[in-house]
Parts: C-alpha cells; sequence; structure tokens
C-alpha cells in the first residue's frame, strides 16, 4: 500500500469525529502533552482507532489526535509521537504528519525534548530550532516516489521557515518570553549518548540533541509545510568531565517546566502565524 493511500485510509477512519478543517498542526514531545489540555471542545482519537496508525509506547507519549481550538485556531495536535527507537520505521512516523497535512494543516509547529550540548544552555529553558542535522540514518521518502504527497527531492534548505521563526522571536520579546536559539541534532536512541559523542556533535555545530523531530520535518516539507521547531531543554549534555548520569525522570520534570513557557509562548506566537 502506498503512503498516499494509507493516508486515504486513516482519514476515512475518523472523518465521522474530524469535523471542520484545521489550521495547524502540532506534535507534542516527551513530557509536553500538556498543552492538548489547553484545547476547547477537543475531540480526542486514540492512535489505535486510525487506521493503519502506529501506537505510541514511549514513556508520557498519550498517543491520541487531539481536534478542536487552541489560542483561538483549530488545530490538529499529537499528543505523544513515534520514534525510530521504538521500532517504527521512518514511513510510519511520517504518515500522521501527511494525515494532518490532508485535515488541512498548512503549517506544523514540533515540540520535542533535548539535551543541551551549549553549555550555554540551561535544564528548563527553551530553544528554537533554526536548523537540523538528520544523524538517524533514515529518511521517511526513501522508497517509490509519490507525486500525490509531494515532490522527489524536497529542498530542505530552509527546513524552519524563517517567517514563523521571526513571528515567534518578536512574539516572545513582547511577551518577555525568554527564548534560546540554535540548531537540533536528531538521533535514533533510545540510548543517550555517550561524552564523546556529545562532544562531537557540539563540534558538528549542533546545540540541542534528542530523538525525534527530523523525521516528520522532512515530511512536512515534502507535503508543502511551514515548520516552525521548539526545543524543551531538560538536561546538560555538553560530554564534560562534569557530566552527570541523566535520569528519565529528571529529564520529564524539566520537560514540565519548559512545557510551561512553551505553552506561554505559543499563546503569544499563534495570532501572529
Amino acid at each position: 500500500m502506498t503512503q498516499a493511500e494509507r493516508v486515504a485510509r486513516a482519514r476515512a477512519s475518523i472523518a465521522a469525529r474530524a469535523g471542520e478543517p484545521v489550521e495547524l498542526a502540532l506534535i507534542l514531545g516527551s513530557g509536553l502533552g500538556d498543552l492538548a489540555d489547553a484545547v476547547e471542545g477537543a475531540v480526542a482519537i486514540p492512535y489505535a482507532e486510525i487506521a493503519g496508525m502506529a501506537v505510541s509506547t514511549a514513556p508520557s507519549h498519550a498517543g491520541e489526535l487531539v481536534l478542536g481550538r487552541l489560542f483561538g485556531r483549530r488545530v490538529a495536535l499529537m499528543r505523544g509521537r513515534l520514534h525510530l527507537y521504538e521500532g517504527w520505521p521512518a514511513r510510519d512516523i511520517a504518515m500522521p504528519v501527511y494525515l494532518m497535512r490532508s485535515l488541512g494543516a498548512r503549517s506544523l509547529v514540533v515540540t520535542n525534548a533535548a539535551g543541551a550540548l551549549n553549555p550555554e544552555f540551561r535544564p528548563g529553558e527553551v530553544m528554537l530550532i533554526e536548523d537540523h542535522l538528520n544523524l538517524t540514518g533514515a529518511n521517511p521518502l526513501t522508497g517509490p516516489d509519490e507525486p500525490a504527497l509531494g515532490p522527489r527531492f524536497p529542498d530542505m534548505s530552509r527546513a524552519y521557515a524563517p517567517e514563523l521563526r521571526t513571528a515567534t522571536l518578536d512574539a516572545a520579546a513582547a511577551a518577555g518570553i525568554a527564548l534560546r536559539r540554535g540548531i537540533y541534532a536528531g538521533i535514533a536512541g533510545p540510548s543517550l549518548e555517550t561524552s564523546a559523542e556529545r562532544r562531537w556533535l557540539r563540534a558538528t555545530g549542533a546545540d540541542a540533541v534528542g530523538m525525534s523531530t527530523v523525521i516528520e520535518v522532512i515530511a512536512a516539507h515534502h507535503a508543502g509545510l511551514s515548520v516552525l521547531g521548539l526545543s524543551a531543554i531538560t538536561n546538560s549534555a555538553t560530554g564534560g568531565p562534569e557530566q552527570l548520569p541523566d535520569t528519565i525522570e529528571e529529564v520529564l520534570a524539566h520537560a514540565k517546566v519548559a512545557g510551561g513557557e512553551i505553552a506561554g509562548l505559543l499563546e503569544a506566537t499563534f495570532p501572529r502565524l
């Protein structure tokens, strides 16, 4: 079955609950699912009830598509995402992006939890993603060409839309919200990086590292979506001699703090998108 056929089948399976077309798509990363509680008139559809969609197994990922209004905009929101480390192929991870595009979305806001490679970043802060490095070894477009979904060779030179980044920076400044800026390195996981890997990643120019996002952003560009990316900084990952072991409990706790900042930032930014 082609990806386009999978998307059509998935959309048909939720057609009775989808409601009016959406304007924006959102993907909420680890520890960031609370934002879905702010959706008005929410219709929550478990991934297991969407035909052909993989089911999220990651900690803190509820695994449901939420439709409704958020900060005045009609949204389709993924409360939890799919990851390579769960065993899902890139094609499965990309499918929900195409589904949300088929529901009417024109822009995608993608969030994640990330470790700070940049020594100036602190847990609990938020980073505006300016670009990324796909170090996962996977690409959702590998395989037969599907012109119905997008071009064979989508340009990724502006992976994160400059106009959306500018709108977010302006909104953050107006609202007095501190915002870091940097490059996100996407790896496959699930093991965290060695100290040597972290130092190498920093040397490549990356400011933060995580196990998601890059596959979804490639699919979004293929589908013609503009992308805004935000990372919740959850731990220090400099790989220096002061490096302490990380725990999932600390990562999720810092993600919750940064998640509150992201919620405030999106509330200020949505009217500008």
